[in-house]
């Protein structure tokens, strides 16, 4: 169930950790945008409206800060958290990328100094 319109790019290559994502996500209203590797995230980033991207650091084709610059060379104003792996800190990493997306603008000048 999609509520509040906004798509997330999901880059996880694990198909447990990425139903759990996908889950938690739908689960608070985002539609999501599953990719398995780097490759496959930057082709759905150049074609879909993406609002933000959760991105595995460990992926088989390359780093994530790889891929993490190489998106932003494409979208640089698309927020981009790397994580690694799911476990007891995913809700609230959730948690935090949901309040910086739907706060917008005035929210993320608050964090000017952190790279998301």
């Amino acid at each position: 169930m999609v509520m509040n319109g906004m798509k997330i790019l999901c880059v996880e290559n694990q198909p447990e950790d990425m139903a759990v994502l996908t889950c938690m996500l739908e689960g608070i209203g985002y539609e999501v945008m599953p990719a398995i590797n780097g490759k496959q995230a930057r082709d759905l980033l150049s074609k879909q409206a993406i609002d933000g991207v959760l991105l595995e650091y460990d992926l088989p084709d390359e780093t994530g800060a790889t891929v993490r610059a190489q998106m932003k060379a494409m979208r640089p104003d698309i927020p981009i958290l790397l994580f690694i792996g799911v476990g007891s800190q995913t809700p609230f990493m959730l948690r935090f990328f949901d309040a910086y997306l739907r706060r917008g603008p005035q929210f993320q000048n608050n964090f000017t100094d952190v790279d998301l």
